[in-house]
């Protein structure tokens, strides 16, 4: 390492080639990275591996990209040393050479290396990510969880991240699905941190397809609804091909980035409300981490005896509702997930509007993004922490996407409206029926929103937003003017957005 620092130009990104360094595991089987983590693994009375780590949650404050930061030789340095520590350590090494996306011109190679004995994090990227063989990665990620300084950093163009400090799987997931976001906007698409499902119907006799995508941040709702089967049966169905990030092309598909798995967050999972998850995660294949699991095996899905950010990787040919595509062949509607007490059920947006709602992502802090503020009220662009280059563009590109392709949006609440609670059963009716195109719309003349006239199956009057929220007229004017100074300071957002603002 230099002694002052490493700089963009000293650095030398270089590995050695994995599959002729001897203390390199490359590419071992699931069999063998379970055995390598022994010494860390509780025996669920599933017969799958638990584990429990240092970090519980991403550290977004420790994580910082080339093209949004000014890197210095303090930043080239963490990369560095990632980077040793594979090159010139006696330690031994697992490498997974692994494949984000399916679709024929967004799919990338990418190589993993994390100490052996830490091999249950490649664990459970075997889990999410199917296998590959390539020579060259265009994504690599060092992780080193016991380095005694945290942070995460990527170099953008050289598809490299390192991970120092943190032994928490979910920062080595995102190290490849931010890059794999970043890849598919370069090339005219947009990465979104959101949930697709193919929902077939039947019409006289006839199937038809409607693409649905779910935006909202972790514990919103978006891996419930995206999984469920929306209580159809016989010739009509509702199928999950990605749980959490995928890409918006401009011919109208959405490439999915997880080809073999999903990683869900297991706390209060329960079998009556979400079966096919539960399955799933109760099923030997699954890889636990950070779930309350006794001696004796028994788990605790309500305990947050470690956190509220529990989570199992499972493969998606245990989850019933999943499909075997990732790839959604046209999407037709978009909903903005948020749990905004003013917000009713369900708000319908033009193409301006819903840009306004992407910029705004609305939602509340999660455990799984930073579990001392889980509860408060968040805005997150695009609902989606892992954007790459400026957010105003990416509101504008968005809205371009979704005109041209002439996708229905809408806003969708989950959590309550004043104090009257929306049920997982009204949300899962909601999407029904507006995929099966039944619902009609009235402006409500105190909101000003488009709110349902007549939904078949939820009384939707007694989510009236008047009616249920003390002096609604002046919280929603206000709530208005702060979306509109929020959106405002975006230099790069059109003005056409800013003042669409619901």
């Amino acid at each position: 390492m230099s002694e002052r620092g490493a700089t963009s130009d000293s650095l030398d990104t270089t590995l050695p080639a994995p599959d002729s360094t001897d203390r390199i595991h490359h590419n071992p089987s699931a069999a063998t990275l379970r055995s390598l983590s022994a010494h860390l693994e509780t025996e669920t009375e599933f017969g799958a591996p638990s584990y429990v780590s240092e970090q519980r949650s991403r550290q977004s404050e420790f994580t910082r990209n080339d093209t949004d930061s000014d890197f210095d030789a303090e930043d080239y340095t963490h990369v560095e040393t990632a980077l040793d520590g594979v090159r010139e350590s006696d330690r031994e090494f697992v490498c997974l050479d692994l494949q984000v996306g399916r679709h024929p011109d967004h799919t990338y190679d990418a190589r993993y290396f994390v100490p052996a004995e830490q091999a249950r994090i490649a664990l459970s990227l075997t889990r999410l990510f199917e296998r590959s063989e390539f020579d060259k990665p265009d994504f690599c990620t060092v992780q080193l969880p016991d380095h005694d300084t945290l942070a995460i950093r990527t170099l953008v163009d050289e598809g490299i991240t390192t991970v120092l400090g943190s032994d928490y799987t979910g920062e080595a997931k995102k190290s490849f699905l931010r890059l794999f976001m970043q890849r598919t906007k370069a090339a005219g698409g947009l990465g979104l941190h959101a949930g697709s499902k193919r929902v077939t119907l039947e019409e006289d006799g006839d199937t038809r397809e409607v693409g649905q995508l779910f935006l909202g941040l972790s514990a919103t709702g978006k891996s419930t609804l995206t999984a469920h089967g929306l209580g159809l049966s016989g010739a009509e169905s509702a199928t999950m091909l990605q749980d959490d990030v995928c890409a918006l092309l401009p011919d109208g598909t959405v490439a999915g980035s997880e080809g073999n798995g999903l990683y869900v967050k297991t706390i209060g999972l329960d079998r009556e409300e979400q079966p096919a998850v539960y399955d799933a995660v109760t099923d030997e294949s699954a890889v636990l981490e950070n779930v309350d699991v006794s001696e004796d095996g028994t788990v605790d899905f309500d305990s947050d005896r470690y956190t509220t950010n529990g989570r199992a990787a499972i493969l998606r040919d245990r989850l019933a509702s999943a499909g075997e595509d990732i790839d959604l062949e046209e999407v037709n509607q978009v909903f903005f997930i948020t749990r905004n007490p003013a917000m009713p059920p369900v708000t319908k947006l033009d193409s301006a509007s819903a840009a306004a709602a992407f910029m705004l992502g609305e939602s509340i802090q999660t455990s799984a993004g930073d579990p001392d503020a889980a509860g408060e009220a968040i805005r997150v662009v695009g609902t989606n922490p892992f954007i790459v280059g400026s957010e105003g563009k990416e509101g504008n590109r968005f809205r371009d996407l979704i005109e041209a392709l002439d996708v229905e949006c809408y806003l969708l609440n989950t959590g309550r409206v004043g104090e009257r609670d929306i049920g997982v059963t009204e949300s899962v009716t909601i999407l029904r029926e507006l995929a099966r195109g039944s619902v009609s719309w009235r402006e409500d003349g105190d909101t000003g929103l488009s709110v349902p006239a007549d939904l078949a199956g939820v009384d939707i009057e007694q989510f009236d937003v008047t009616a249920n929220l003390a002096d609604a007229s002046a919280r929603l004017a206000e709530l208005r003017e702060e979306r509109r100074a929020y959106l405002a300071a975006f230099e790069d957002l059109d003005d056409a957005i800013v003042d669409a603002v619901y």
